[in-house]
Formats: C-alpha cells, sequence, structure tokens
C-alpha cells in the first residue's frame, strides 16, 4: 500500500471555521476600535436568507477564491454603543457626538468599521487558506423595514448562517454570512504569511476612502433605487 494510501486525511476546513474566522475578524478590529468587550453566541443559526434588519444593516460582497456576502445588523443601541466608543477612543470630544443612530456621521462610521472588519477577514483568510478574496464597498444605510439581499452571482450550493453578537453594555447585533458551500483541505504543512494587524487596515481603509468619497452619496441613492427603498 502506498504511502499516499495510508496517509491520515487533513481535517477539512468547512463553512463554520471560515464564519469563525469572520467572527475573530469581528471582535479584533471592535476591540481595536475601543469595544474590547464584544462576544459572540458559541451556536451558530442555519438560515435561508440573508437580510437587512432595522435599525443599521450593513452588507459586503465578497468574490475570489469563493464568493459571497457578509450582512450586519445593529440595533439603534448596539450601533451608537460602538459608534460611540469608537470616536472616543479616538479622542473626540463627547459632546460634538451624534445623538441619533439615523445620523449620516453614525452610519459613515459603521460602514468603516465594515469596511475594516471584512478588510481583516480577507487577510486571515489569505494568510490561513491560501487563497484570496477580494471585497466591494460596503454599503450601510438605516432602515426601518427588513430587505432581503442575495449575492449577485450565482452561487455553488449556497449555504447561510447567523451569529447573535453581545456589546458590553448587552445590546445586540447580528452577522449573517452567505457563501458556496465549499471545503479547504490542507495538502501539506505550510508557513503563515506575515499578518497584518488591524491599525495598518485603518490606516489603508482611511486613504482609500479618502480618495473614493466623493462618490459614496451618488453609490448609496443609486443602491436605495436598485433596492426600492
Amino acid at each position: 500500500m502506498t504511502p499516499l494510501a495510508t496517509a491520515k486525511r487533513s481535517r477539512a476546513i468547512t463553512t463554520e471555521e471560515v464564519l469563525l474566522i469572520l467572527c475573530h475578524s469581528v471582535t479584533d478590529v471592535l476591540g481595536s476600535a475601543g469595544n474590547s468587550q464584544i462576544s459572540y453566541s458559541p451556536m451558530v443559526q442555519k438560515i435561508n436568507k440573508t437580510c437587512l434588519r432595522p435599525d443599521i444593516g450593513c452588507f459586503v460582497l465578497f468574490d475570489g477564491g469563493f464568493s459571497g456576502l457578509v450582512i450586519i445588523n445593529f440595533t439603534a443601541e448596539a450601533a451608537m454603543e460602538i459608534y460611540r466608543k469608537y470616536l472616543l477612543s479616538m479622542g473626540m470630544p463627547e459632546d460634538e457626538l451624534a445623538q441619533f443612530h439615523t445620523s449620516d456621521e453614525v452610519g459613515n462610521v459603521m460602514g468603516e468599521v465594515m469596511n475594516q472588519i471584512v478588510g481583516d477577514f480577507t487577510n486571515k483568510v489569505r494568510k490561513q487558506l491560501k487563497t484570496s478574496i477580494t471585497q466591494s464597498q460596503p454599503k450601510m444605510m438605516a432602515i426601518n423595514k427588513q430587505v432581503q439581499i442575495s449575492v449577485n452571482t450565482t452561487l455553488d450550493q449556497p449555504q447561510s448562517r447567523r451569529v447573535t453578537f453581545n456589546t458590553e453594555n448587552n445590546n445586540i447585533f447580528y452577522l449573517e454570512l452567505s457563501m458556496d458551500k465549499t471545503e479547504f483541505i490542507k495538502l501539506h504543512d505550510f508557513d503563515e504569511d506575515e499578518w497584518e494587524d488591524p491599525d495598518s487596515i485603518l490606516e489603508s481603509t482611511n486613504a482609500g476612502q479618502n480618495e473614493t468619497g466623493s462618490s459614496s452619496t451618488s453609490d448609496h441613492d443609486d443602491l436605495m433605487k436598485d433596492l426600492g427603498i
């Protein structure tokens, strides 16, 4: 019998492990943005569809080694807590902070946070799974009704999952992931690439947003029209 036949098969990395990588990106990025006590449920829900839900929803598409969609739905209380702690950790005076979750400033900050989370996720995927994915520009909006979102490509046996997160003040938000049904199986051991920390991602994100800021308003308007809102 050949060594190949007798070799022990490596454990496959499935959708749940990819979701766990994404959960770590959420806690890592929010932790570096003044929200160090973010936690998530050890139970994951299998869902049939992904939706933007009140009070603030944000989604990002990704493509490459595998395709999918990431959605985070914040309650107003969770969004305001994350927004306030983020800006206060950066030295922003409290009396200059927005008071309502519908403020454009809150949406902009939460969109920036979402961009950092998915940027961190793509780096972790490249490092841990040795494949590359690219992300779209995050779309963040305050909504008062549920809006179903689907990936604009045909996924190979799509799988959708939802995880519940809690903030330090016990406010809730939800992470939803829809992606190809896929498995990653390690053929041999390899050295992991040098890691990019969230601070470097933040710097590159801010630089990119400064270049694309002028087109963000029109993109948002076009998105709202497409969704029929």
